[in-house]
């Protein structure tokens, strides 16, 4: 069965999305899956799999928002992976990739990200779409396939559940 396209339709430059987005994708990946070597593979397969399927892709302009949605059920995917096989794994604690790193990592850091980890998975997805990628309220509710309204109350109820971990007033 051959696919044919129409004429006047725009393949999606998955180069270029790639070379602008690229390294924020591998953060967000890092930030859920907490490895370096395994967010680069999730991303590389949302990118493999949208140059794949660009063809298919009904709305060109859309397709950042389809690479981060997939970079996310990639996360998801591993995540879930992850659970089954170390029902009982020490806590994760980030790598240290230098001394100077290591010198730059303040406690306070260690202790937002151990708090963010300990969030269910749509609130911290929620919070690091919305402040660690500064995505509006639609951009995030588009890349998790939820409403506006509904990321707006997750990420409410995600910030008074870190300010309750962090020991702040909420």
């Amino acid at each position: 069965m051959k696919v044919e396209l129409l004429p006047d339709r725009e393949l999606v430059d998955v180069a270029t999305i790639f070379a602008e987005h690229h390294l924020g994708l591998v953060r967000l990946a890092l930030i859920m899956v907490g490895d370096q070597a395994t967010a680069e593979d999730v991303v590389q397969e949302a990118f493999a799999r949208t140059h794949a399927g660009r063809d298919r892709l009904r709305d060109p302009d859309r397709a950042l928002t389809y690479v981060r949605s997939a970079v996310l059920n990639g996360c998801r995917s591993v995540l879930r992976r992850r659970a089954t096989v170390f029902r009982r794994a020490v806590p994760y604690e980030p790598p240290v990739w230098s001394a100077e790193s290591a010198a730059l990592v303040g406690e306070d850091r260690k202790e937002v990200l151990a708090a963010l980890r300990a969030l269910p998975r749509r609130q911290r997805e929620a919070l690091t779409l919305r402040y660690y990628f500064d995505l509006s309220d639609q951009e995030v509710a588009d890349a998790m396939g939820i409403s506006a309204s509904t990321v707006r109350s997750t990420i409410a109820r995600g910030l008074a559940a870190l300010a309750r971990a962090l020991g702040e007033d909420a």
